[in-house]
Formats: structure tokens, sequence, C-alpha cells
């Protein structure tokens, strides 16, 4: 047998992780003894929950959103009873629950029937008619279906024949569903939802067409609208004491009793609501009780929370920024140069002026641009919310979208240059 000597310097950020991650006793076949066992298994830590902090975490007591919640259950309701479900438009600018009220919702319902189908999709991952029926076969069915050699007809003829079959209703809710409109599959999807009953007697099905962007105007085919009349629920911002309310019940939630302060809270409370982001809070939450772990403090003190602010404006924007491709990094220093709001065809005309034009030499073709990978550009920079994107209701069929900074220009130059 042969024995390593190990010399061990772990932070408690790193031990949480690995507590979380191993099964010690699986790998090693026993609990390892004495020095090591004492370190891994006997650290203290300041959360209670750390899952509390995820972005996709759905909590048990979610605040301030009870009329939403009502108005989302009168949808669905139909559909328990045999009928068709509501449709509706979850309206509500970034981080004012919408996506986690739709979620809790759908927990709910299927938490205490199965006689109503909830599929969540997020439209700026998948937004393709395959993609979205693939997300809706996986809920149904368990697993994703085959990517090649299947076609479209036979998973959405799978999906509807069981539908049918159990006598079960189906509501999907899409995410952004304004990247629909952008890739000019929004119709087609809500048709082929929304219509099924046409060719498949019986099907029971509905929308729920949630929008971060409260300006936006969705422009549908007559053969879809007049099938989708939704009822709008409009999100509102979160005033600063319910900013204050929802933060408080993640403490409460996520920390050990007294991690955090009061005076702390509002300062969290005040940053979050500076920005209109309530994910904001909760990440500096999770990250100020990082550093508290890392200085072996059994509180978060105002030194952590001062780090955790520092590490948020300044690590987050330049880990996003690395991790974009060069076309993605060009296009963001052009709108940086701009430095004012500008609608999207009007940069992919500066960004070809900027750009050589295809020519004969292979230098010429390699830098040229086309609208599509323009768009696919610009679609991620507002992925990673680097950027927002805003109908402004003219161009083209009111397609026309508004480019705008999330942060500093000077500040992205920085980080670019």
């Amino acid at each position: 047998m042969i024995f390593f000597k190990l010399k061990i310097q772990v932070t408690s950020t790193v031990l949480q992780i690995i507590i979380q991650n191993v099964n010690l006793s699986n790998k090693w076949g026993r609990i390892m003894p004495g020095r090591v066992e004492d370190i891994l298994m006997g650290e203290e830590t300041l959360f209670k929950n750390i899952t509390a902090f995820n972005p996709d975490y759905i909590p048990e007591n979610y605040l301030h959103r009870e009329s939403q919640m009502e108005a989302l259950a009168l949808c669905l309701r139909p559909g328990l009873k045999g009928g068709k479900p509501v449709n509706s438009v979850v309206m509500g600018s970034p981080a004012t629950g919408k996506t986690t009220a739709v979620r809790k919702i759908f927990e709910m319902v299927e938490g205490r029937s199965e006689k109503l189908v909830c599929a969540y999709v997020n439209c700026q991952l998948y937004n393709t008619r395959f993609n979205i029926f693939s997300q809706i076969y996986q809920h149904i069915f368990g697993h994703i279906p085959p990517e090649t050699g299947v076609p479209f007809s036979r998973i959405y003829g799978e999906i509807m024949k069981r539908l049918a079959n159990e006598g079960k209703a189906l509501v999907v809710a899409l995410d952004d569903i304004n990247h629909l409109f952008y890739s000019k599959n929004a119709n087609q999807i809500l048709y082929d939802i929304l219509r099924a009953h046409e060719v498949f007697p019986g099907v029971r099905t509905g929308v729920f067409a949630i929008i971060s962007d409260i300006e936006f105007r969705y422009m549908l085919d007559k053969n879809v609208g007049s099938v989708f009349i939704p009822q709008e629920i409009i999100f509102d911002p979160y005033t600063f004491q319910e900013i204050r309310d929802i933060l408080h019940d993640r403490v409460k939630v996520g920390f050990y009793p007294s991690v955090l302060s009061d005076d702390l809270l509002d300062e969290i409370t005040e940053a979050t609501i500076s920005t209109g982001d309530l994910r904001v809070g909760i990440d500096l939450l999770r990250t100020s009780g990082n550093f508290a772990e890392a200085d072996a403090s059994r509180t978060i003190q105002k030194e952590h929370l001062e780090r955790a602010m520092q590490d948020f404006d300044s690590h987050h924007l330049q880990d996003t920024i690395n991790k974009l491709s060069g076309d993605e990094k060009n296009l963001l220093r052009l709108i940086v140069k701009v430095d004012d709001d500008i609608t999207a065809g009007s940069l992919f005309n500066l960004l070809k002026e900027e750009t050589p034009h295809e020519g004969k030499d292979s230098d010429s073709k390699r830098n040229s641009i086309s609208y599509a990978s323009f768009d696919r550009a610009l679609k991620k920079l507002e992925f990673v919310r680097l950027i927002d994107t805003r109908f402004t209701g003219k161009g083209v069929r009111g397609n026309s979208r508004l480019v705008i900074l999330r942060f500093d220009a000077e500040e992205i130059g920085r980080v670019l240059d």
C-alpha cells in the first residue's frame, strides 16, 4: 500500500463545495480518520441553506405577489376542471418575480394534481420549433427526444397523443417570448400549441407568455390571434420595503441567526433598488457571506459587504466580457463608442461601415459580417445582461429595437482595453 503525505490548506468556501459534492465513505470505503476528518467535517459555516441564494431558487414564502399568483391560479383552474387553460401574458420589467411566480404556481399545481401538465421553457436558450417542443417532450416523457433522425411531426404527435390518451391539459410557459419574435418563430410555435385540438380532438392547451420588456408589442398572425386572446398579468417594480422584506426572508432561510445586521441589510436593499434588479441583492448576500467565512468571522461585517460590492461591480463585469467572442467584443466596443441609445438597424449599418466589405482578398472575407451574425452577437450581449433591447413600435411591423447599455460606457471601455 502506498501512502501519501498531504499538506492541506483549504478555505471555508472550498470546504463547503467538498462536503456538498464528495461522499467520503463511498470514495475511500470508510470515513477518513484523524486530523483530516476534523478539518473536513467539523468546519463551521454561516450558511444554513446556501441554495437560498441560487438564481433558480424558488422561495417557500413568496412575498408581495399575492394578486399575481391569484391571477395565474385563475388562468390554470379551468385546466384542472376538464376545461382549457386561460392564456396569459405575464408582463413586467426584469427581476420583478415573473419567472419565480410562474414556476412556483406550476410547482404547486403539479404537486397536487395530475390533470394538468405545466411545462416551462426559457426562450433565450430554446428559440426554435424543434427545441421548444423537445423541452415539452422532456417534461412529459422524462427524457429529451433524439436530436437527429426524428421528424418534428413525430415528436409533436407523441406529445399530443399522450395528452389526449391521459385526458390531461397542457400549459406552456414561454419565458422571454420576445426572442421567438426575433427569430420569427413565435407565430408558428403558438399556432402549434394553441390549435393542437384541431388535429388531436380533445387536447386542451394554453400558453403563459412571459415578457420582460413592458414596451414590447407582439404581432400575431390572424390564425394565431383568433385563439390567443390573453389575460394580462402585470408585475410592477418592487418598492424599497418589498425588496427589503424579500431579502430579509432570504437571510432567514439562508443564514444562521444574527449573521447579518439590519443596518447592512438596509445597505444591500439600497444597492438593490438603485439597480432595479432583485438578483443583485441576493448575489450580494451570498458573496458577502463567502467573504465573512473566508475571514473566519461569525458575522458579516461592513468590510465584507464593501468587498462584495466591489467584487460584483468589477469581477462580474470583467468575467462577463472576458467570456465573449471576438465578434461580440467588437460589437460591444461599437456600442460603447456610440455611448447613446441606438436602434439595432442603425447599429448594424454603423458596424458595416467600420467592417471591411467582402472582397476578393481573404482578410476582407473574414472580416465581413452578416445581419444574422450581428443579430446573434446582439442577442448574446442581451442574454449576459450587458445591454437591454426595447421595441420602439417603429420600423417594419413595429419590430425596430433600441439598444441600451446597462453599465457605464467608460467602465466597459476600460475592461475591453
